[in-house]
């Protein structure tokens, strides 16, 4: 049996959608055991509970020597704040777990990959249940858990570089801090939801000033872009492109990755 601890280091997921989860876990994968923290359900403000709260619990599910994965509840803005302290707080047990999220849980998996603390995955959320198409992606990292690799990035079987996966914002946010990785000789898969294309250039410019000797990257979906007063003249690829090609990094195309259900899984390394 593989046990996975649930916590929320950001945004809070409601006890209904859990319950969806764990009732799809227990139908099709009866080998996984999802334990969800309470925290996951507690309100304050903006936040999945205070600081202080969210990173107990990340730090109870990660010291656990009962659970073998860690799977964050769902996105939004906060891990940042709880990720350097939570880490310090991790024992021995915590490098043996994967620890699972995309979106805002980036700075985790960022900060973990920085550290080689256990196994960073970027991966659909229970969050995600709720998604037009959700149940497939939360069964997609369901079976990954179980043992599936069906579900992972395509490119994933011919890249002979370590691959890495963020959403554009969170990772540019982090270049700079103390929890972002050494990238080298990676191949770097970003990808965007609800920024305008010129926010998207923006950031951009900012990133590609901190991948010095990357073996590449490549762009996953941009979506839900908002409508500007004026057009920008040039879509996300094109954007890629243009800041690549300023930073001589090359440009490896498309990732399938982004916020839908689509969205694949990408082990750090």
């Amino acid at each position: 049996m593989t046990r996975i601890a649930v916590c929320a280091p950001s945004t809070p997921i409601t006890r209904e959608d859990a319950q969806t989860v764990v009732a799809l876990a227990a139908a099709e994968f009866p080998n996984l055991e999802l334990v969800f923290h309470e925290q996951c359900f507690a309100i304050e403000g903006h936040f999945a509970g205070s600081d202080q709260l969210r990173l107990d619990a990340l730090v109870d599910c990660a010291n656990d020597p009962t659970f073998d994965a860690v799977w964050f509840a769902r996105g939004g803005y906060g891990a940042c704040r709880i990720a350097e302290p939570a880490i310090a707080r991790f024992g021995h047990l915590a490098g043996e777990k994967a620890y699972l999220g995309y979106s805002d849980a980036g700075y985790l998996l960022g900060a973990l990959y920085r550290e080689r603390v256990g196994r960073p995955i970027h991966a659909p959320m229970p969050g995600d249940i709720r998604r037009p198409g959700g149940t497939a992606a939360v069964r997609r990292t369901l079976a990954f858990l179980a043992g599936d690799t069906s579900g992972m990035e395509p490119s994933l079987g011919v890249e002979t570089h370590p691959v890495v996966a963020f959403n554009l914002m969170t990772l540019a946010m982090m270049c700079g801090t103390r929890v972002m990785p050494g990238l080298a000789g990676h191949v770097i898969m970003v990808e965007e939801v609800s920024e305008y294309l010129y926010a998207v250039d923006r950031l951009f410019f900012h990133l590609t000033a901190h991948l010095g000797g990357v073996a590449g990257l490549r762009l996953g979906r941009v979506s839900d872009v908002p409508e500007n007063d004026r057009p920008f003249g040039a879509d996300a690829a094109e954007i890629a492109r243009y800041w690549c090609e300023r930073h001589a990094i090359a440009f490896l195309g498309e990732a399938d990755i982004g916020h839908d259900a689509e969205n694949r899984i990408v082990p750090f390394g």
